[in-house]
This record gives C-alpha cells, structure tokens and sequence, in this order.
C-alpha cells in the first residue's frame, strides 16, 4: 500500500515558478514509477510528466515540456514537479500517482493516487 501527499501549490503570476512535492509512504514506493496529472475546472485530467522507478528515465507532455522538470528522491520517498515559466493556462488541481509497472501517460496505469494540490498562475 502506498499513500501519496501532494504540497507546494499556491498562487503565482504568469512566468513564475512553483515545486511541487509528492511525498510517499510505504517502503515499496521506490520501486514504483510516479506521474503527475492535472485537472483543471470542467476539463478531463490529463498526463503531465512521468519518472521511472529508478529516476533514470522521464516523460513530459507536449505542453509542459521544456518548462518542468519531474525528479525523486529516494531517500526522502519524494517526487518533485519543478515547474518554470509558468502560464495561466497551467492552472488546475495537479496530482501525483504510482504505477507498480513503468509508468508512462495513461491515467489507467496507475494504482494510487493523491488527493491533489491547486495551482493558480495569474496573468
């Protein structure tokens, strides 16, 4: 069983930076990849970015990339979401979930969930 806890969210303006944090418990959560989704207000939740296990492999969407960053640390069993030059359009509830297989941008891969963090950028 893993449980996930997600911080860091706020209110920022447009071209600001936020981390997110995704802090796991659960002493197999190291050999889970983690993803992060965002859902913002009457839109479906979609994939953001992705990390293997490991952290040696990373996966970002179109729209984030080149802007975020997704990290973890395992000694801490946390998952970061870096996230620069941000635009009003990046604002939704993000979460942050784990896959006991590869991970990747498919909501239905993943097993557990967070309960998610709002981010706001301002124009």
């Amino acid at each position: 069983q893993v449980q996930l806890v997600e911080s860091g969210g706020g209110l920022v303006q447009a071209g600001g930076s936020l981390r997110l944090s995704c802090a796991a418990s659960g002493r197999t959560f190291s050999s889970y990849a983690t993803g992060w989704f965002r859902q913002a207000p009457g839109k479906e939740r979609e994939f953001v970015a992705a990390i293997s296990w490991n952290g040696a492999n990373t996966y970002y969407s179109d729209s984030v990339k080149g802007r975020f960053t997704i990290s973890r640390d395992g000694a801490k069993n946390t998952v970061y979401l870096q996230m620069n030059s941000l635009k009003p359009e990046d604002t939704a509830v993000y979460y942050c979930a784990a896959d006991v297989d590869g991970g990747g941008p498919r909501i239905q891969e993943y097993d557990y969930w967070g309960q998610g963090t709002q981010v706001t950028v301002s124009s």
